[in-house]
């Protein structure tokens, strides 16, 4: 059914795994489109009653975008991949099912945005974190400028972002960006214990918390500044030169045009 992911239910626990882990699960146009399928099942199916989201293999949850994929192009159409992004990435945020991030090690970029629309996160304490789309001549594009402000505060927000700097699974916990750091082996055994009390609460209130805790921001004004600023990057020299650079694999010479 879908050519990206793996899923698993049991005892109402829907574990979605992202099944890319020789690209470190970066995310393409086929995970998106996965993520927006598995999303209808989850909405659908009566026996899901909460959902993981993971990723595959010992070193990534997520470990970005796949760069290859949009680094020629145009500034409408990075509009739409933005916009195609933010919508995936709000179903999930507005699921009226939880569903709760187990990151397992890289989450970063797009990886990271991932994250931060489910629900709530549990790390590994081998899971790094951030948004280093600036190293590419970009900002985030899926939501991260706004979502990661909310759950950090602004201050912390801007400096990641803007230095492309990278966090541990502690300093996580320390930000709030997470709820628990376990061990490798017993991260999805902690979720699911979680989930499991969740799970024995009355679903409608809890999709009405999902629901009015969501709505503690109800301003949509920046997330289309995000979409608008994303298609701007790809107009720039600098964005060209960072992704040249990235497939590369060579340190990209910004020029500030």
């Amino acid at each position: 059914m879908y050519t990206t992911i793996l899923t698993n239910l049991e005892n109402g626990i829907f574990t979605v795994t992202i099944n890319r882990s020789e690209k470190l699960n970066a995310l393409n146009k086929d995970v998106f489109n996965d993520l927006d399928a598995v999303m209808d099942e989850v909405k659908k199916n009566d026996d899901i009653k909460t959902v993981i989201i993971t990723g595959s293999g010992p070193k990534a949850f997520v470990a970005g975008a796949d760069i290859a994929e949009f680094s020629s192009f145009s500034k409408a159409e990075a509009m739409r991949l933005s916009k195609r992004g933010q919508d995936v990435f709000f179903k999930i945020e507005n699921s009226k099912k939880p569903v709760v991030a187990a990151v397992n090690g890289f989450a970063l970029g797009g990886g990271c945005e991932l994250a931060m629309a489910c629900h709530f996160r549990l790390c590994s304490e081998n899971a790094k974190f951030g948004q280093p789309e600036v190293n590419l001549g970009l900002i985030p594009g899926y939501g991260g400028t706004q979502r990661l402000t909310q759950l950090i505060g602004k201050g912390k927000s801007m400096e990641l972002q803007m230095s492309a700097q990278l966090i541990d699974a502690n300093e996580a916990l320390r930000l709030g960006l997470v709820n628990y750091v376990t061990t490798a082996d017993a991260l999805l055994e902690k979720t699911k214990e979680i989930l499991n009390t969740i799970q024995s609460k009355a679903p409608l209130a809890v999709g009405k918390i999902i629901e009015t805790i969501n709505a503690a921001d109800t301003g949509n004004a920046g997330f289309e500044k995000e979409i608008e600023c994303f298609g701007d990057c790809f107009e720039t020299e600098d964005m060209k030169e960072g992704a040249a650079a990235f497939l590369e694999k060579r340190k990209a010479n910004f020029t500030g045009k």
